[in-house]
């Protein structure tokens, strides 16, 4: 039996080109998180069919959606997937490729109205797999000639002449079609672009203390590349290997390090959350700190570059900005503090003659 329903694609642009040219690894996880932003962006009902890649097979059996409440779907889809670039581009650590270039997607959106089946797979359940002409041409039309890069595509049989949506003033409808063995298949589609300037900047994730004041600074020089240094302290699977008072680090909640993220430090004595909680970056200078969860202490590490091969890691302890929390620190913990860092530094330093490897530079995290 046939049955007639709503096909709606959303297909990330770019995505061959930037997973060939970039870190795999970290492509693929970005292209992860941005396909189940679109998922739970679904709003009208929609179904998912099956992920392809990268793009999403949704549907909807039933009557056509009139095009106010599709333009909305749209508009809401798109609006979250650059809210994310937006959001990583602000507080990513990494500087791989991949990383870097994030910001660079597109989304572009097919949406057709036909006929199609879907049936479970034997041993197989959950979505339904779909067949029928025009799931055939839903897909033929993600393959098109329009120069855009991000545009929402609509078929005739959803833009009836007798239904005028109200649509935003900036949406510009072009007619097209696309040409296959089996004839002509009209469409229209208008840029999406114009919806970027609706989109809010980023919002800080205020995990740094306001009111702090420094209580110890350690310092020393490395004959390291300032990346090198850099990745490899902030590799929380490896502090354990150099940072006195650290068993390990573990329970890192992002696979991709940003502003943000958390980890667990297991302590000789106990435990503690810490966040990532800023960074920046620049070939001469990078700034990265972490701070406690209840924001009772931070660290900041700052590496400057010195020469080709060298580097000096400056670390500096921060607590609020309390008369009695700093006599505290200043009578009882601060010479042992110290101790330990430079310690921590010294065996850092070991640690780095091991892993280094002449003239290699890292450039990403993870």
């Amino acid at each position: 039996m046939e049955n007639k329903g709503l096909i709606f694609i959303p297909d990330i642009s770019g995505f061959t080109r930037f997973m060939n040219e970039t870190e795999i690894g970290h492509s693929q996880a970005i292209i992860q998180e941005l396909l189940e932003i679109m998922i739970n962006a679904n709003q009208i009902g929609l179904e998912v069919s099956s992920i392809q890649g990268d793009a999403i097979l949704f549907y909807k059996f039933g009557a056509a959606p009139d095009m106010d409440a599709l333009y909305k779907q749209v508009e809401k889809m798109f609006h979250d997937f650059h809210r994310y670039l937006l959001m990583y581009d602000q507080r990513r650590i990494c500087q791989c490729e991949a990383c870097k270039s994030a910001s660079g997607l597109t989304l572009k959106v097919i949406t057709h109205y036909g006929e199609f089946t879907g049936f479970n797979m034997k041993n197989f359940s959950g979505s339904l797999n779909l067949h029928g002409k025009d799931i055939i041409v839903a897909h033929q039309l993600m393959k098109n000639d329009i120069e855009l890069h991000e545009y929402w595509l609509v078929t005739d049989q959803l833009r009836p002449e007798s239904a005028p949506a109200q649509l935003p003033e900036w949406v510009n409808w072009n007619s097209s079609a696309k040409h296959t063995e089996h004839g002509s298949i009209p469409f229209q589609y208008t840029h999406l672009t114009p919806l970027k300037d609706e989109i809010p900047p980023a919002e800080d994730p205020q995990l740094e203390i306001t009111n702090k004041v420094k209580v110890m600074t350690v310092s020393r020089e490395f004959d390291v590349e300032i990346n090198e240094l850099f990745f490899n302290t902030i590799d929380f699977s490896q502090r354990k290997n150099w940072l006195v008072g650290i068993k390990d680090a573990d329970q890192v909640s992002d696979p991709l390090l940003r502003v943000g993220t958390s980890h667990r430090c297991v302590l000789d004595k106990g435990q503690m959350i810490q966040y990532t909680s800023s960074y920046s970056y620049s070939p001469e200078k990078i700034i990265y700190s972490e701070t406690s969860e209840g924001k009772k202490h931070s660290l900041y590490q700052t590496y400057e570059k010195i020469g080709e091969n060298r580097t000096r890691l400056t670390c500096d302890l921060y607590i609020k900005n309390n008369f009695i929390m700093k006599t505290m620190f200043g009578l009882m913990m601060k010479k042992k503090y110290e101790k330990e860092f430079r310690q921590s530094l010294e065996n850092l330093a070991a640690y780095m003659k091991k892993t280094h490897q002449p003239g290699h530079k890292h450039e990403h995290a993870g």
